[in-house]
């Protein structure tokens, strides 16, 4: 094949081109081999040749050997939670009762995490064990009344969390994880259990309403023994005071008495009879008398005068 003078030229002037196009991009797959970054979110843990070699905590652009010396793993090192499937367990008055829960936890050693579970699915699978046993034995030192109960001061679930997460922290830590918290979402009584327990609230409710009732009943007959003791003082103070005025008005009309008497005996005795008459004798009235009555002295006087 013939090439002119003039291709030949060409081809000599493309080929440094080609050539630093070829090494820039050489150079920038060497790059991305040995350069890598870690988020914000994650840890890395460096292996080689299947074995850790450096664990990665800080965000950032780092180095390592490529690959397949040098390889990376990287774990979420944010806080997880994890769904618990219900547990029925026992109190320890032997009640059973159901517990939905969940559990929270973050990886605080990506080491250990890799080699003992490796990812999420190995580690959910030991928290289940590690929580479950944990609030069995918790609630397993409890009456049901300390767990459902309408008086705040009686429950000790919280006490029983805080032992639970305290318990499982320490067994967690084995695989590198650290169990943040966890919380019960519900507790119910298994089906069998519902008619006995909402039978014994219903009777305790029942026994709380007879002691208000009776608490009531004793303090609404304390008022009405004051109420009464007090109406008795007042009645008494004014049957007093009313029997004091009535002496005072009986004195006083015996003086007026006694001084009408003094001025005039014979009017006062006239007076007086009239007022007898008026009290004694009516239209109705009959009177037997003998003749020598002093009351008909006044009666025969004016039959005489007639």
């Amino acid at each position: 094949m013939k090439v002119n003078v003039t291709e030949k030229r060409s081809l000599l002037q493309l080929n440094p081109k080609i050539i630093m196009g070829i090494i820039l991009g050489t150079l920038l797959l060497s790059l991305n081999l040995i350069i890598y970054t870690v988020d914000t979110t994650e840890y890395a843990v460096i292996t080689q040749f299947g074995n850790p070699v450096n664990t990665v905590l800080q965000p950032g652009l780092k180095v390592k050997l490529p690959d397949p010396i040098q390889s990376i793993q990287r774990f979420d090192n944010r806080i997880q939670v994890y769904e618990a499937d219900p547990l029925e367990l026992l109190t320890s008055d032997k009640k059973s009762v159901n517990v939905d829960y969940y559990g929270t936890w973050r990886i605080t050693d990506p080491v250990t995490f890799m080699k003992t579970v490796k990812d999420k699915v190995g580690v959910e699978a030991r928290l289940s064990d590690v929580l479950s046993s944990s609030l069995g034995v918790r609630l397993g030192k409890y009456n049901l009344d300390e767990l459902i109960n309408t008086d705040t001061d009686k429950l000790k679930l919280n006490a029983i969390m805080q032992d639970v997460v305290q318990k499982s922290k320490e067994k967690a830590k084995e695989y590198g994880i650290e169990v943040v918290d966890a919380q019960i979402k519900v507790l119910n009584f298994p089906e069998a259990n519902k008619q006995s327990v909402f039978s014994r609230m219903k009777a305790e409710r029942e026994q709380m309403a007879k002691k208000y009732r009776s608490e009531g009943s004793e303090e609404a007959a304390k008022i009405r023994a004051d109420a009464e003791k007090e109406q008795k003082i007042i009645l008494s103070e004014a049957y007093k005071q009313a029997q004091e005025i009535k002496g005072e008005g009986d004195a006083e009309a015996i003086k007026i008495y006694a001084e009408a008497f003094q001025k005039d005996p014979k009017f006062y005795e006239f007076i007086r009879t009239l007022e007898t008459y008026e009290k004694t004798i009516d239209e109705k009235t009959t009177l037997v008398l003998p003749s020598n009555s002093q009351i008909l002295k006044y009666l025969e006087s004016g039959k005489s005068k007639n």
